[in-house]
């Protein structure tokens, strides 16, 4: 295979552990639906979880660019921080939302010592040393508290979108992150 070629692999992939999960989308199921012979795959990766490893990296560069793009159009630095959720909102309502890879992938492979787990943790951990920044431009007296509660906020309402329990999730989260930067945050906050 070309090297362009272990890239479409690894998209290929993404689209089905994101749909069907790392556990039941097995090596068959992936030559199928790639077209991939698995002695290919293998060429390319030792084993499944290099694979998903590959997967998770892709994702991880992918949403975190899409996010950070999304938000910068808001403008001023508390604008940002409110607009995490309008950009939530925007995912929740593609046919393609499926939760979050990295809940997921934490939650199929928990020990925290295991190479997945960890490259799932990493992910969040780069969104909160992102988001903290935003926070700390925004004049945040505590940053980090701040950007851990907006992540919290976020996390909860791709879990709750996930369950369809909520009509609107995000805007819920939105609310609640209002409130956080209020007391966080000398000045108006725009409620919108």
């Amino acid at each position: 295979m070309r090297p362009n070629k272990r890239d479409e692999l690894v998209r290929k992939a993404l689209k089905i552990f994101y749909r069907e999960g790392f556990h039941t989308a097995g090596m068959d199921m992936l030559a199928a639906e790639t077209g991939i012979s698995k002695t290919t795959m293998f060429k390319h990766f030792r084993t499944k979880e290099d694979l998903i490893l590959a997967v998770l990296r892709l994702r991880d560069e992918e949403f975190r660019g899409w996010l950070f793009r999304r938000i910068k159009e808001a403008g001023a630095p508390q604008a940002q921080l409110l607009a995490i959720f309008d950009a939530l909102s925007e995912w929740f309502a593609t046919e393609e939302f499926s939760s979050c890879l990295f809940i997921k992938a934490s939650c199929e492979y928990p020990d925290s010592t295991h190479p997945i787990h960890s490259q799932a943790s990493e992910h969040k951990r780069l969104l909160f040393r992102e988001i903290e920044r935003i926070a700390s431009e925004a004049g945040a007296k505590d940053p980090a508290v701040l950007a851990r509660g907006l992540l919290l906020l976020k996390d909860g309402a791709t879990v709750m979108a996930h369950f369809d329990h909520e009509q609107d999730p995000a805007g819920d989260a939105k609310r609640a992150a209002t409130l956080l930067l209020s007391e966080q945050i000398d000045g108006t906050i725009d409620r919108d």
